[in-house]
């Protein structure tokens, strides 16, 4: 790799610290370990993936898509296009006829963001990989990925934590009422706001993050659902601000979409 085709750091204008607007709770590492002792008790060896762009598209299929339907469509990509260069050829339509006969909605738009993403690397990378950002910082992995077409923080973010083993914290919807209902952070604030909260807060190692990020979701599924909280049974409730409001749970819906895992 060339020197010249290693992204260099943006110059980036230094945000106020969120965690002096809003300082964690003394409790934040408690809420920590009952969530891993709950949902996660052994979290795996980190990996770093043979080719992350591969985890990047099945990011981009997994908004707002169930994991089985993201697999699918996954695995009919790869069945139609062994070679990433062979799905830029087809184009947007072809992409999208594929991932509609695998099932899932937004197809035509996902195969915009497919077709986008694989033509911007065409163009700008010497193949249609992101390899070499195993070998970059943190910073610089973040830099790349954010600056190819429709790649946001969030998605960004699940790469450099599933893909490439780094201590980022992407905040889902799962993850974002959690940490209203506990009082973390401010209701009005959004999921960047959250994402770029937590960041401050824990500790900056891959094994913690991992473990939040996936227990925290586990809890969002099973417990602290949107509808019908199971406050009952929370290993939290007792640390929870919200649990008198919302008060005992009972069976019922209300799950949303997770991008990974």
């Amino acid at each position: 790799m060339t020197a010249s085709s290693v992204p260099s750091a943006p110059s980036v204008s230094r945000k106020p610290a969120l965690s002096a607007q809003q300082p964690p709770p003394l409790h934040l590492p408690e809420l920590a370990r009952r969530l891993a002792t709950e949902y996660l008790p052994e979290p795996p060896t980190p990996r770093r993936a043979a080719e992350p762009l591969d985890g990047l598209i099945q990011t981009i299929l997994s908004q707002q898509n169930t994991a089985p339907i993201t697999r699918r469509q996954f695995e009919g990509l790869k069945a139609a296009y062994p070679r990433w260069e062979a799905a830029l050829a087809d184009g947007p339509d072809g992409i999208e006829a594929v991932l509609r006969a695998a099932g899932g909605g937004l197809a035509r738009v996902k195969a915009g963001y497919i077709h986008a993403l694989l033509a911007e690397l065409d163009e700008t990378r010497p193949s249609l990989s992101l390899r070499e950002t195993r070998d970059l910082s943190d910073e610089a992995a973040r830099a790349l990925l954010e600056g190819l077409p429709g790649v946001g923080m969030k998605t960004a973010s699940c790469v450099l934590l599933f893909d490439l083993a780094r201590p980022a914290m992407p905040v889902d919807t799962h993850i974002h009422r959690i940490a209203r209902r506990l009082d973390l952070v401010p209701a009005a604030w959004n999921a960047v706001k959250v994402e770029r909260w937590f960041a401050e807060v824990l500790p900056h190692d891959w094994a913690t993050r991992y473990t939040f990020h996936v227990a925290a979701i586990r809890h969002g599924r099973q417990t602290c659902r949107a509808r019908h909280p199971q406050c009952d049974r929370c290993v939290l409730r007792d640390l929870c601000p919200s649990a008198a409001l919302l008060g005992p749970g009972e069976a019922g819906a209300g799950q949303t979409a997770m991008l990974r895992p």
